[in-house]
């Protein structure tokens, strides 16, 4: 299941109700009506991100192809859901350590998700070592 925006939900609706119904059944479909290949959807992208650098400039130094979208898009599902699980199935992930990339993720996103999780029931303080392991440690 994606989660989508009611607007981005509208739109592929819209398109599904008006697409051919001989062909392939992608949801993206290229000139000849077939499914649209990576090699394809990196084109467009491309096509489409120098017509916006054109607009915006600062786009032009930016890296955004379909690895950034996939990555920008992970990024804010673990934002909304704070479940790295989540986040994880829905990029296809065989194991959470492959997902363990997007925990990577500015400092308030990794307190907040910190703060979610159950506490360990371990005190503050400052540690004191016993003597037998100083006196361990200052034989040697």
């Amino acid at each position: 299941m994606l989660p989508l925006w009611q607007e981005t939900a509208a739109a592929i609706r819209a398109w599904i109700a008006i697409r051919p119904e001989v062909g392939d059944t992608g949801a993206l479909l290229n000139n000849a009506g077939r499914m649209m290949t990576r090699a394809g959807f990196e084109y467009i992208l491309e096509k489409h991100a120098n017509t916006a650098a054109r607009i915006a400039p600062t786009l032009a130094a930016k890296s955004i192809t379909p690895h950034v979208l996939r990555h920008s898009c992970a990024m804010h599902m673990l934002q909304a859901t704070r479940d790295i699980r989540k986040v994880a199935l829905w990029l296809g992930h065989a194991t959470l350590q492959s997902t363990e990339i997007y925990l990577r993720a500015g400092p308030t996103e990794k307190l907040e998700m910190l703060d979610a999780l159950e506490p360990l029931g371990i005190k503050p303080g400052k540690f004191r070592p016993p003597d037998k392991l100083l006196a361990m440690l200052s034989a040697r």
